[in-house]
């Protein structure tokens, strides 16, 4: 449910872009700069009075597919795009999948090549998408050659982290709390709704943890684990996330 604020500031937003887009046809006298209410609505596919009344900071239901044709209206760019929904409190239809882009961010590659400490991105999924030799040799179940590269299906279901992870259950069940926190941004992808019904399936563990609706933020702090060449070795965590891929993160391992 959206505050007055947000409503203040959504009016506002989409007033000041309708005033910015320049009228087809031939320029005439007009009373307002930009487009008419009317002309955006006709552009959107709205009604002008809902249109009206967005700009005045009523409180109006529209769906994600209606503020999607307002956003290609106001041609705003993938930032104003986002800024629109997120003061509309809707998720975008159009919002990017998990793999839309292939590539790791250029920010967690840099970052991952830059540290000697085990570092390692996180896709949206929780696949890994970059890692450098340290984490490689610490997470070698998981990050080494031919292994399942996603997080979850390492820890839930591949006995190495159970050697690797002191305290497995609970690290596991922290783990999956943190996932569901970006899950709720990303369940109407088929791929995470697949992953959660492949984990569901084959974990007892992951069923008991995902239908008890634990949520909780991804936050650094010690980890430890039971090498089996170097033996119990203790970090702290850092996460982070980069400006250009917010749905992307990256995680650091520095000795404690």
């Amino acid at each position: 449910m959206t505050t007055a604020d947000q409503r203040r500031l959504l009016g506002a937003f989409v007033r000041a872009h309708r005033e910015r887009l320049r009228p087809e046809g031939p320029p005439g006298r007009r009373r307002t700069p930009g487009l008419r209410r009317e002309e955006l609505a006709a552009r959107a596919g709205i009604s002008v009075t809902w249109c009206t009344w967005i700009e005045q900071g009523r409180d109006v239901k529209a769906s994600p597919q209606a503020l999607a044709r307002l956003a290609r209206a106001l041609m705003l760019s993938r930032a104003e795009r986002a800024y629109l929904f997120e003061l509309s409190d809707a998720r975008d239809p159009d919002g990017p999948l998990a793999d839309d882009v292939a590539d790791a961010p250029r920010a967690i590659v840099a970052a991952v090549e830059a540290v000697t400490h085990p570092a390692y991105g996180l896709d949206r999924l929780w696949n890994a998408c970059a890692w450098n030799g340290a984490a490689s040799h610490l997470f070698r179940g998981w990050l080494s050659e031919n292994c399942q590269r996603n997080l979850l299906v390492f820890v839930f279901l591949d006995p190495a982290a159970r050697d690797l992870i002191p305290n497995w259950k609970d690290r596991a069940r922290r783990l999956l709390a943190e996932f569901r926190g970006d899950y709720g941004h990303s369940f109407t992808d088929p791929r995470a709704r697949a992953l959660v019904e492949r984990l569901r399936q084959d974990s007892v563990l992951f069923r008991q943890a995902w239908d008890a609706q634990s949520v909780l933020e991804r936050e650094g702090g010690a980890r430890s684990f039971n090498h089996p060449d170097d033996g119990l070795l203790h970090f702290t965590q850092h996460s982070f996330s980069p400006s250009e891929r917010p749905d992307h993160k990256l995680v650091i391992l520095t000795p404690a």
